[in-house]
This record gives C-alpha cells, sequence and structure tokens, in this order.
C-alpha cells in the first residue's frame, strides 16, 4: 500500500450523480477512514465517458488510472486489489487518456473538463486558462474580432453563423451599452454538452464572456440558464463568485482598465426560449415570445441595445483561440467547418456519451466506433441528428460528414452536435407525429403557420397511422411542411417538417408506402 497521499477523482457532473457518484465518493472516503489511508478526493467534472460513470481516477505516477462503472458494493475490492496504487481490477480500465473513446478525440473546447476541480482557479490556470483573457486584454477589440473571425469559428447552438462576423457588427454600433449574452437554455434531445462544460469547467465560458465584452465594448453579461440543470446554476454561481473575489470580474480586471460583470438568469422551461430574440424577451421580464427581424440584436438586442448572444460552445471556444491563435484552430475541420465540435451520443447507444472532433467525422465513426453500436444489442435504424428538429437518417447514409454544408446537402444539420441512436423497433410514422406535436406544445404561438399548422400536421398524421385515405393524406401532409417551412417566423416552425419529411422519405414502409 502507497505511503503517499493519494488524489481520488469522482465526477460532480449530473450524469456521474444520478448514477451514484456522490455515495460512491462518500464510500471510498469511509473506507480510507477505516483503513488509516490518507487520500484526497476531488469532485471534477465528467470525461464524457458516460456509459462507465461514475468514473473513479486514481492519481499514480504513471498518470491517472481508471475504474468505472463504479457502485458503492466495489469500493471495498477497489481497495482490496490496490486501487490506490493503480491496481488490476474487473472495472479497471488503465490510463484514462489511453482509453480508445477517449484517446481518439481532438479536445480544444474540452480540455480540461473531468481534468481539473472545476472550481479552483489555480487549477484552471495551470491546465491554460486565463491565457487567452491576459492576451485579449492587451490587444485592441478590432485585432480580437479579426482573429476569432480568422479562426473561422461558427455558432455551435445550431445556426453556425460565423461568430467574428457577429462580434463585428456589434463592435461597429455606436452605443453607450453593449451586452453579453450566453445562451444556455440546452433543450435539445440527446444534448448535454453546455451542461457538461458549465459543471465541469464553468470557467472557460466565464473567460469567453468576458473576452466577448473585451471585444465589442460590452461591459455587462447574462447566463441564461434552463432551469432544468440545478447542478449547472450552482457551479456557474459560485464561478461567478470566484472570478469576482479574484479581481476578475469587476470594475478593473487584472488593473487593465476593463469592467465587465456577470448575471444569472434562469429560464422556466420554455424549449422556445432557444431561440434568441424569445431569450431576449424572457430576459426583460416579458414572455418568451419570437420577435421579427430586422433588426438583429447584434444591433438592437436586449433593452435596445446591441447584443451578442452566443451558445455556451461558441464562447468558452474563444480561450483557447484567443491563446493559441487563429492558425491552431482552424487547422482542425473542414470546408468553411472549423475547428472542432462536441458531439453527444444518446438513445440506444452502446457507449453514449460526448465525443469532441473536428469536423469531418463521419456518422458512421461516431455511432458505430465510438458509440459501439446500440445497447440493446438490436440493430440500428436510424439517427436522429441536430435535435428534435433534426432530420432521420438511415444507416444507408451514415458515411455522410459531420460538418455544416456536407448535412445540409444530406437534408440534415448539425445542430447542437446531437446524436441520438434508434434500433429497428422504432416506428417512424409515430416519430414525425412526435415531431409536431412537439412543435404544437412548444410554440410561442405568435404565428400561425407554426401554431395551427403543428396541429394539423399531427392530426393528419393520425390520420395516416388509421390507414386513412394515406395517399391524399401524406400529399396534405406534405404541403403543410411547405406552408411551415416557407412561412412561419423562426425556425420552430420552420425545421419542424425536416424531421417529417426525413422520415417520410428513409422509411416510406412505415407510411403504408
Amino acid at each position: 500500500m502507497t505511503g503517499r497521499e493519494v488524489k481520488i477523482y469522482v465526477p460532480c457532473d449530473a450524469s456521474a450523480v444520478s448514477v451514484g457518484a456522490d455515495e460512491v465518493a462518500a464510500k471510498i472516503e469511509a473506507e480510507a477512514a477505516v483503513r488509516k489511508i490518507n487520500l484526497t478526493i476531488i469532485r471534477n467534472g465528467s470525461r464524457g465517458m458516460l456509459w462507465l460513470e461514475p468514473l473513479v481516477e486514481v492519481e499514480t505516477p504513471q498518470g491517472r488510472i481508471a475504474y468505472g462503472p463504479v457502485t458503492v458494493g466495489d469500493v471495498e475490492s477497489l481497495f482490496e486489489a490496490g486501487f490506490l496504487d493503480g491496481g488490476d481490477h474487473v472495472l479497471a480500465h488503465g490510463l484514462t487518456e489511453e482509453i480508445p473513446y477517449f484517446a481518439k478525440q481532438e479536445r480544444l473546447t474540452f480540455v480540461r473538463c473531468g481534468v481539473i476541480d472545476p472550481l479552483d482557479l489555480r487549477d484552471y490556470e495551470s491546465y491554460g486558462g486565463l491565457a487567452g483573457l491576459r492576451r485579449a486584454l492587451k490587444m485592441r477589440p478590432e485585432e480580437i474580432v479579426e482573429m476569432v473571425t480568422d479562426s473561422g469559428l461558427r455558432g455551435r447552438g445550431g445556426a453556425g453563423f460565423p461568430t467574428g462576423i457577429k462580434w463585428k457588427t456589434a463592435l461597429a454600433q455606436k452605443s453607450d451599452v453593449k451586452y453579453i449574452c450566453c445562451n444556455a437554455d440546452e433543450g435539445d434531445s440527446g444534448t448535454f454538452a453546455d451542461r457538461m462544460l458549465m459543471e465541469g469547467d464553468p470557467f472557460s465560458l466565464v473567460e469567453g464572456m468576458v473576452i466577448a465584452g473585451r471585444a465589442v465594448g460590452a461591459e455587462t453579461g447574462y447566463i441564461y440558464l434552463r432551469s432544468e440543470y440545478p447542478h449547472a446554476i450552482k457551479t456557474m454561481r459560485k464561478a461567478v463568485d470566484i472570478w469576482k473575489a479574484a479581481g476578475l470580474l469587476g470594475a478593473d480586471i487584472e488593473g487593465s482598465g476593463a469592467a465587465f460583470e456577470i448575471h444569472i438568469r434562469v429560464g422556466a422551461g420554455a424549449y422556445i426560449c432557444g431561440e434568441e430574440s424569445s431569450m431576449l424577451e424572457s430576459l426583460e421580464g416579458k414572455r418568451g415570445e419570437v420577435k421579427v427581424k430586422p433588426p438583429i440584436p447584434a444591433i438592437s438586442g436586449l433593452f435596445g441595445k446591441p447584443t451578442i448572444i452566443n451558445n455556451v460552445l461558441s464562447l468558452a471556444t474563444t480561450p483557447v483561440i484567443l491563446a493559441k491563435g487563429a492558425a491552431h484552430y482552424k487547422d482542425f475541420g473542414t470546408g468553411r467547418s472549423r475547428g472542432t465540435q462536441p458531439f453527444q451520443l444518446a438513445g440506444d447507444s452502446a457507449r453514449g456519451g460526448l465525443v469532441e472532433k473536428a469536423f469531418g467525422v463521419t456518422l458512421r465513426e461516431l455511432v458505430e466506433e465510438f458509440g459501439g453500436g446500440t445497447h440493446s444489442g438490436k440493430p440500428v435504424r436510424a439517427v436522429q441528428a441536430g435535435g428534435p428538429l433534426g432530420a432521420y437518417i438511415p444507416v444507408s447514409s451514415f458515411d455522410v460528414a459531420m460538418d455544416y454544408e456536407a448535412l445540409a446537402e444530406a437534408g440534415a444539420m448539425l445542430g447542437h452536435g446531437g446524436v441520438v441512436v434508434f434500433n429497428d423497433s422504432v416506428n417512424m410514422v409515430r416519430q414525425a407525429r412526435f415531431a409536431m406535436e412537439f412543435c404544437e406544445i412548444e410554440s410561442c404561438g405568435k404565428c400561425t403557420p407554426c401554431r395551427i399548422g403543428a396541429v394539423r400536421g399531427k392530426e393528419t398524421i393520425d390520420k395516416v397511422i388509421a390507414g386513412e385515405n394515406v395517399k391524399e393524406n401524406l400529399a396534405i401532409l406534405e404541403d403543410l411542411c411547405d406552408l411551415m417551412e416557407d412561412a412561419s417566423l423562426c425556425a420552430m416552425g420552420g425545421l419542424t417538417p425536416m424531421p417529417v419529411r426525413s422520415a417520410v422519405k428513409h422509411f416510406p414502409e412505415d407510411f403504408g408506402g
């Protein structure tokens, strides 16, 4: 048994906590006390290998050794096996960073997630944190915007709009007040990257927001966080307080003369508030409802002032771009899709979790090599990429490259990087019905095509399911999809036809075809 003080890492991520991480940490501490062993337990974020949670890591001279999934009942046998020295055990996976699922990734945005104590500023700095901010504080706003533009970073919330162009627009506005708003209302089915990052590396988001403020001349930021993420809310509030105490937020950041404040605002669970104008309405205390554009938020946003709205991943990626340069980031990816994308494997996946890869990885690689097929053992029939309004992609199209342009050409979209796997028991006509029902429930109700179209779409699919005039009703459904796509005020109604049409196109047998 080792005589050194051992560091044990047990994730505090909500996914790990949901399967007993808190109890495992308490059991390890209690067992160590009984055995009179000196150890320190660090509650880190998740590495993203969710099928192995709770993933317990032990720091050894060779590196961190992983064990998982660990239950309370496994703890005593781990001690008996000498896991504090990296001893062999049925739950042992060797060095964490050599686990194939993890080793094959390219981590830029999630480089610290699962590695550090999420709320230890010194730990954050020792792994490259603050380098981007300190460089930005010495640069002119135009230089920051130019670097982000040159990196090719595009919005990771789903729209894929070039981040630098958005920042350039806001910078050009003459206004006494500007805002940075982080859209952390992660509502797409099968997505959890925002939550994982906020719980595992919250300082990267805070740093990215301060950099954005410096770039466009904003001194106030808001994080709009969904109420369904209580762990992330708690962690982000603590992170902001820690930065304030360290002089990294406030009137004079590290003596640079730059000022920035961050406020946390919690949403009430409306999916539509993920749409930027609806989110702004909610932030202003109004009903979450889509606004007509123009003007765009970068010109007239929160309280009528120029406002940058970026997703968690977009903002959290800017520190590495500032720290290592635009060329370093642009070196990853393909075509106009530069950098990396955190893909999230969910549904009937044998190895569900987060995979950060450079754009260009194929859907087949994600589902089969990383995901390992289905958890149920049944054949994969389809994947829905891009959230509940994304297309259903059949196995025959799994060689599509996961980038903005290739997916668009295939009639699909990247969205927030969610990949939900369905086995051969899925009924695709009912999945199409779900898309319409989802739109019906979540629509803000402002425009008729979305509000009424979704209801009529659901009713029409019900007739198809019942076998009533199938050919005629499928034609009506197509007309409804045209109307919703062309006339809806925002992407809520405009994208609802995508999963419906893809289901009809690729799985006609489920529609009586």
